[in-house]
């Protein structure tokens, strides 16, 4: 199949200003529709065609780490039934798809030359793609980090982010001319502080100082890349970073817990937020770790510089708030936090907070549903921000889903969170917040990290045991907001 270049597809330019929404209920003109993967979740064929192990392989073989003792050999089986995905997609009328690349299935031992074979699946992916009249959105980053360099040291070592710049140049190179939008990184605060400090997530470490130092090196990492983007893409391509932003609440007016609040949002976000988009770390986060690490060595002359290069857009993931506050009794900080079961706190430097429930409205996951914390999220990065274009690329929930006798899967819960997640979005546009377009997270029902295949996220259902696949009611839904470009009345 011949490829497309990007800038010569319809839907090629997700990123570009679209045109204000004509009516209340309608989204602007050009917002973008989409679903997202990643890549460990999807795909199986953990071991083919090159492929080797990821932290993620590792640690789902591992006993006790996932639930049931699920892994993602198999997954959704997406690497064999792409073409059948795709169809899927066009049938829901998604004008864009963001996936994730394999690292070790392109690069497997995180360093030399590429794996053609590897590189080959996302050719024809892409291809299909461009086919079906869909924008590929392609994530280099989706928390699988190849087995070697993990021990090599993994994330904590500098070296990592340099391996990362040539893993990305080498992708950039093969696919730009079928991509033109690129995210560097997914989510790094879970890479970083789930996978080093709570030890939920692979590669499964419970190490403060390390947490603080992969942090940097995912900064440091994506700003190498941005730079090699740059270099490698057409001009028109577009290059973007998604982090899973908390929308932080104090519990009470009381001064203690807008401290604890501080405290949150400053290693929950602005550990990200201000090298990438201000250019510098913020002094009150280096004061609250500086007994963990010393910035002054860990930051080095040029990385500031490197990590703010600009982007074109800016990723915000977003499944619930976050309210917090200072623990009556002064002890540590409780374990719902939202982010798993684990002895370590995630919130390396700021281990005395106490988490709460916003409401008791929840999902299957226990995470609490308040679409008001989308809007403040998008109008706040808005007013701090307000030259930078958002994307909203993951947003859903999980809920028990089931086939009924008659083969259907019927999820009002998840149509009515949906429902109020995109009038948030919505009104955050109408309230002057540039936001691009919409990512529903997930197209699949898929391998949910360390709780297994237990929690379904996907507008579609899998039968892992046959991979058959059941668009639910909320795809159909779903489908009928993107033709309409805009929601149905009522909830």
């Amino acid at each position: 199949m011949t490829a497309v270049r990007p800038e010569t597809t319809a839907q090629s330019a997700p990123g570009a200003s679209a045109t204000p929404a004509s009516s209340s209920g309608s989204f602007p003109t050009g917002f973008v529709w989409g679903a997202a993967t990643a890549a460990y979740q999807v795909e199986g064929a953990a071991a083919e065609d090159g492929r080797t192990p990821s932290i993620w392989d590792t640690f789902s073989h591992t006993p006790g780490k996932v639930r049931n003792g699920d892994t993602g050999d198999i997954a959704a089986d997406h690497y064999h039934r792409y073409r059948d995905d795709v169809a899927l997609m066009k049938d829901l009328g998604l004008t864009a798809y963001r996936f994730s690349v394999s690292w070790s299935r392109v690069q497997p031992t995180g360093r030399g030359p590429a794996v053609e074979r590897g590189l080959d699946f996302y050719r024809r992916l892409t291809d299909e793609l461009l086919e079906a009249g869909i924008t590929p959105v392609a994530t280099l980053y989706h928390w699988d980090l190849p087995q070697e360099l993990e021990d090599a040291g993994g994330w904590p070592q500098r070296d990592t982010a340099d391996r990362f710049a040539d893993y990305a140049e080498l992708v950039a190179r093969a696919l730009g001319d079928r991509v033109g939008v690129w995210t560097t990184l997914n989510e790094p605060w879970c890479s970083a502080f789930l996978g080093y400090g709570s030890g939920v997530h692979a590669p499964g470490r419970t190490d403060p100082a390390a947490t603080l130092r992969a942090a940097h090196h995912l900064n440091l990492a994506h700003g190498k890349a941005i730079g090699v983007l740059r270099a490698a893409l057409p001009s028109s391509a577009q290059t973007s970073l998604t982090l899973n932003l908390h929308q932080v609440r104090p519990l009470t007016g009381s001064a203690e817990d807008a401290e604890a609040a501080r405290r949150i949002d400053a290693v929950g976000n602005r550990i990200f937020t201000g090298p990438v988009l201000d250019g510098a770390y913020p002094e009150d986060l280096l004061a609250d770790t500086a007994h963990l690490v010393d910035w002054g060595q860990l930051v080095r002359e040029g990385d500031l510089a490197e990590i703010s290069r600009p982007i074109d857009l800016l990723g915000v993931n977003y499944y619930a708030p976050t309210v917090v506050s200072h623990p009556a009794d002064g002890a540590g900080a409780t374990k719902n936090d939202g982010h798993g079961a684990s002895d370590h706190s995630p919130w390396t430097g700021s281990e005395h907070v106490a988490f709460h429930l916003a409401n008791d409205d929840l999902t299957a996951m226990n995470w609490a549903i308040d679409a008001s914390g989308l809007h403040t999220l998008l109008t706040g990065l808005a007013a701090s921000h307000p030259r930078q274009p958002l994307m909203v690329t993951e947003n859903g929930a999980a809920f028990d889903d089931y086939v009924s006798p008659e083969g259907v899967v019927n999820d009002p819960q998840r149509i009515a969170y949906l429902h109020a997640h995109l009038d948030a979005v919505r009104r955050a546009v109408a309230d002057g917040a540039d936001v691009r377009g919409y990512f529903l997270w997930s197209l699949l029902d898929n391998f949910e990290w360390s709780y297994g295949y237990s929690k379904r996220f996907g507008a579609v259902y899998v039968d892992y045991a046959t991979q058959r696949r059941i668009p639910k009611a909320s795809a159909h839904w779903y489908a009928d907001v993107i033709r309409a470009n805009a929601l149905p009345p009522g909830r």
